[in-house]
């Protein structure tokens, strides 16, 4: 591991270059191409990974199979067995969806780092906190949105991860579908509509966001 990547566990872990030198000992770098698949549903998980680069999914079938997207893991999260006392099945497949660099660390290494850092402790807290408000918000969107509410706020989301109003690159109809727990063909009218009307349009490889405040307020 290199000087970026201490740097890297020193954001993560709000820690000092020597803990996370200590930390960095204890892994070991794994890359994975686009559509690699990390973590096969129903295989018993020993490892727990710290993403360093690139974009990762959760993904599983639902009842009427459909495939689902049930979390999308960004750089700083960790995903795989995190923070269990032992090796448990898998409840999704877990896939790279760009080129992806992770941090592997062993499960029972990382319940020691656990242990032995009290910043590791807090970061993983942290981290699956978040996980869990956006599991809470993507049910309440679920169960109170109608379909195309979804795809506008799913919209929103994304370009806030940007610049606030750009999404770059436009995402695929068949992943965003994936997101919002839709079809394809209903993502694609609802998008078609909203260039019809001037709320958001496309530019070049990225879809654009004109009138973010209107398209929040249409959601349903």
């Amino acid at each position: 591991m290199d000087a970026d990547f201490n740097a890297f566990l020193q954001k993560t872990f709000g820690c000092s270059p020597e803990i996370a030198a200590s930390i960095g000992r204890r892994a070991v770098e794994r890359r994975y191409p686009v559509r690699a698949v990390i973590i096969r549903q129903g295989d018993r998980i020993d490892a727990t990974f710290l993403l360093i680069a690139g974009r990762v999914h959760a993904l599983s079938f639902g009842a009427d199979g459909q495939l689902v997207l049930v979390h999308e893991f960004l750089a700083g999260d960790f995903f795989g067995a995190v923070a269990q006392a032992e090796p448990l099945p898998a409840d999704t497949d877990v896939q790279a969806v760009e080129s992806s660099r992770t941090a592997m660390f062993l499960l029972r290494d990382f319940l020691v780092l656990i242990e032995t850092y009290g910043c590791v402790g807090v970061a993983v807290s942290k981290m699956l906190m978040k996980q869990l408000r956006a599991t809470a918000a993507k049910m309440v969107e679920r169960v109170t949105l109608s379909a195309t509410g979804r795809v506008y706020a799913e919209l929103l989301r994304l370009a806030k991860l940007g610049n606030g109003r750009a999404i770059r690159p436009a995402p695929m109809l068949s992943a965003l579908a994936m997101r919002v727990h839709s079809t394809r063909e209903t993502v694609s009218r609802t998008i078609n509509a909203l260039v019809r009307r001037g709320i958001v349009r496309r530019e070049g490889s990225a879809l654009v966001i004109v009138a973010p405040q209107r398209l929040e307020d249409m959601i349903v």
